[in-house]
């Protein structure tokens, strides 16, 4: 079992960055293939990142803009946003998937923190 804490959400504005933070209690993040998703309001949820030691990929939308990584001497998994739009603005959700291969479907992901707010204003 791993527990995941989000954090580094908050209000910017377009063009501005932000740095999410995943801390994972319980198990090494290395254990784990972890991603980043997002919900905005009255969308399904959205893949944006996933990783594991040795691969990482990224959404489209987000491609160039966003990166992800971990850091093991911390046990977290970070998102590095850049350049941000209003169309980033959303709850992100920190998840780990059992099975270390990157995924891009929520399904996969078997433990999910509780979420963070970005809000990207125009």
């Amino acid at each position: 079992q791993v527990q995941l804490v989000e954090s580094g959400g908050g209000l910017v504005q377009a063009g501005g960055s932000l740095r999410l933070s995943c801390a994972a209690s319980g198990r090494a993040v290395s254990s784990y293939a972890m991603g980043w998703f997002r919900q905005a309001p009255g969308k399904d949820r959205e893949f944006v990142s996933s990783i594991t030691w040795t691969t990482a990929i990224y959404a489209t939308s987000v491609k160039g803009r966003f990166t992800i990584s971990i850091d093991n001497a911390k046990n977290t998994v970070d998102l590095q946003m850049n350049s941000l739009k209003p169309e980033d603005t959303a709850v992100y959700y920190c998840a780990a998937r059992q099975f270390r291969l990157v995924s891009s479907s929520p399904n996969d992901y078997a433990f999910w923190g509780q979420g963070t707010q970005v809000t990207v204003s125009s």
